[in-house]
């Protein structure tokens, strides 16, 4: 069976004699940036694959609560770069109040995509509600196969599958990974749902992801403190009420780590906002990172990544604020250790075993450790690419390998996280938009159809 439309599938066959054909697959932000970012080039019909009935939402705001907020500000939320008064234009139509500043809440944002993809819908892009389980070649082009057993050929296909999820820890048994009490994924439907609230729980992380787990876990009536677990136990920080001056450091393109950290420790010592020098850091980190030697990059990763990390993904001032109140009463508490074994006890939870403590029985333990490297963070889909070389691991296992336009291969693409390791800065809205401009751009216009024509069409 072959369908590239929900409903009525022969519609987008019937647009015009020259269009080609492009398949995303993953119905989250990048998804959907993706597909705007496409159908404003009348050369293409685009199919959407994804299980979801509106897609925009994905994982990052499909499984949002009222308390979780975004990460960044409003002002920089737009899924159109060249308007971007677009995000809180829109929730100022529906009654929403947003200010330039504000940290919104994601489901706010989920609502949002989930307007746009609705907009731009039409003859030239349609939603296929299922779920992508293959890709292959067909000779230029390819063919991606669904859970129903339904096929989308495409000259192009576009993987927005957004964040690997976490791998789990080797210490943790088979026996337990088997257990109701050990969560893998956090953002599953009605996963904590049955974390008990009068017994220890122990997170897996202390980012972001665990910063949410902990609000929502503490959100009803629970008086025994959650627990996160990390290496070094450091929380993400906040970011301020209000904006710091932007700053210019004149970063210096190298090969080897030492006179970026020189300089970045120079601007702080000077008198500069830590938060203005890490988001100046943010916009050229790409072209830092690219400069790096391979050495280079590998000692970053394994000394400075998380210092990084806590700087650069900051937490909203009122999640930070709840979060220090959390730890005030001791509902919430951060702990450094090495994890060496998690097995189940017999009468019921799990038993986690650190570095030089005594072995303690927690009722569950949530896995918060973000994004895990590849392959073994890969789902069916993507593993099934990798074993088949249609796709290979990008640098430090992080992503996927693409040329500087998300290609994989010749008419296989990538738009999002799963382009980290050749780009650095691939998760937030600001560099996946861009990521789906560029590529948009890059498309090779389709067989028979005149370049010049195409372009005054769009």
């Amino acid at each position: 069976m072959t369908s590239t439309l929900t409903r009525e599938p022969a519609t987008a066959a019937r647009t015009g004699p020259h269009l080609g054909t492009v398949a995303i697959v993953g119905g989250g932000c990048s998804g959907v940036l993706a597909a705007r970012a496409i159908t404003r080039d009348s050369a293409w019909r685009t199919v959407l694959i994804s299980p979801e009935s509106r897609p925009g939402r994905g994982v990052a705001y499909g499984a949002a609560e009222p308390w979780h907020l975004l990460n960044s500000r409003a002002a920089a939320m737009s899924a159109d770069s060249g308007d971007p008064q677009h995000l809180l234009r829109w929730c100022r139509d529906r009654g929403r109040p947003a200010e330039p500043g504000d940290f919104l809440p994601r489901a706010w944002f989920g609502d949002y995509l989930a307007d746009q993809f609705a907009a731009a819908a039409g003859p030239r892009l349609a939603h296929h509600r299922a779920t992508a389980v293959g890709v292959r070649a067909d000779g230029p082009r390819h063919i991606v196969t669904d859970d129903a057993g339904g096929e989308v050929r495409a000259d192009h296909v576009i993987l927005a599958l957004g964040n690997p999820p976490p791998c789990v820890p080797s210490a943790v048994s088979d026996a337990a990974r088997r257990d109701h009490a050990f969560i893998a994924d956090p953002w599953a439907p009605g996963a904590l749902e049955a974390v008990p609230a009068d017994e220890p729980v122990l997170l897996l992380g202390t980012g972001l992801t665990a910063v949410d787990v902990a609000l929502t876990l503490t959100r009803g009536a629970r008086r025994v403190p959650v627990e996160a677990l990390s290496r070094r136990g450091l929380p993400p920080l906040a970011h301020p009420r209000r904006p710091a001056p932007a700053v210019d450091l004149g970063l210096p393109a190298s090969a080897s780590l030492g006179p970026l950290v020189r300089r970045v420790r120079e601007a702080v010592e000077a008198g500069a906002d830590w938060t203005a020098v890490v988001d100046h850091v943010r916009t050229q980190a790409d072209r830092l990172w690219s400069a790096l030697d391979a050495d280079a990059q590998a000692r970053f990763l394994r000394h400075c990544q998380r210092h990084w990390e806590v700087h650069r993904h900051r937490m909203a001032p009122p999640v930070a604020a709840r979060v220090a109140d959390l730890r005030e009463q001791g509902l919430l508490r951060l702990r450094a250790g090495r994890l060496t074994s998690i097995e189940p006890h017999p009468g019921g939870g799990l038993v986690v075993t650190v570095d030089g403590e005594r072995p303690r029985r927690y009722a569950a333990v949530v896995t918060c450790t973000g994004p895990g490297p590849l392959p073994c963070s890969a789902g069916p889909l993507l593993s099934d690419l990798l074993a088949d070389g249609l796709v290979r691991t990008g640098p430090h296992r992080l992503g996927i390998d693409t040329d500087t336009n998300g290609q994989a291969r010749p008419g296989l693409w990538l738009v999002g996280p799963l382009r980290r390791g050749r780009l650095w800065e691939a998760t937030a809205v600001p560099e996946i938009r861009a990521q789906a401009d560029r590529l948009a751009a890059a498309l090779p216009q389709p067989a028979g159809r005149h370049p010049r024509r195409a372009a005054r069409l769009a």
